[in-house]
């Protein structure tokens, strides 16, 4: 699959890349990219929500009235779940959320994000660039001239710090580095900007190991 390269004046650099279909052009697989979203936003929660029950209520276990002549119902402690500031029946405990996934499965769902993309013509080259220092209105022009709108990606090669602290205070924006792709990112960004370094580094992502 050939496509156009663009520079970051958001004009074409006169040049072309191939993208490999085996990655870049097969048939979009939509449960294998549910599964991957699946894991991955479970595997952000904490699990650490916690509430005391009972026995875990700190107090007197004295009893609070007679057993009868009250006329009213009988109760045996302040811990009662009942009673304000008693312990909760059945709380939330702490827990993991994480969901395993067939490394295959993972990688043909990245595949099939990655083709989707450039099924949809979401998917854009452009040629490798970086900043001396963090420079947010740079990078936010190099956004304007690629006329994006909408929540972007941009996949570098590899990490650059300088670009990364450049797009950190941009809305609806990121840098990752080819390594840290993950199905959820691809799926979330309106646009994906690929780099052309970073073409060959996917590719070698999904060699066996």
């Amino acid at each position: 699959m050939k496509v156009d390269v663009l520079g970051i004046n958001g004009k074409s650099a006169g040049k072309k890349v191939d993208l490999p279909d085996e990655i870049f052009g097969i048939e979009p697989n939509e449960h294998v990219l549910y599964l991957a979203v699946k894991q991955y936003l479970a595997n952000q929660r904490q699990g650490t929500h916690k509430a005391k029950e009972r026995g875990e209520i700190k107090g007197s276990t004295k009893k609070i009235k007679k057993q009868k002549g009250t006329g009213t119902a009988r109760a045996g402690s302040l811990k009662n779940p009942l009673f304000r500031g008693g312990g909760r029946i059945f709380g939330p405990r702490p827990r993991k959320y994480n969901v395993g996934v067939n490394k295959k499965v993972k990688r043909l769902a990245r595949k099939s994000a990655l083709s989707l993309k450039a099924q949809n013509g979401s998917l854009k080259i452009i040629e490798d660039f970086t900043f001396d220092a963090p420079a947010t209105k740079e990078f936010n022009k190099v956004l304007k001239n690629l006329e994006l709108d909408g929540r972007s990606l941009i996949v570098t090669g590899d990490y650059d710090k300088n670009l990364h602290l450049s797009a950190r205070n941009i809305a609806k924006s990121g840098v990752v580095s080819a390594s840290e792709l993950n199905t959820y990112e691809i799926m979330k960004a309106k646009t994906l900007l690929v780099s052309e370094s970073a073409i060959g580094k996917i590719a070698e992502s999904f060699q066996s190991k």
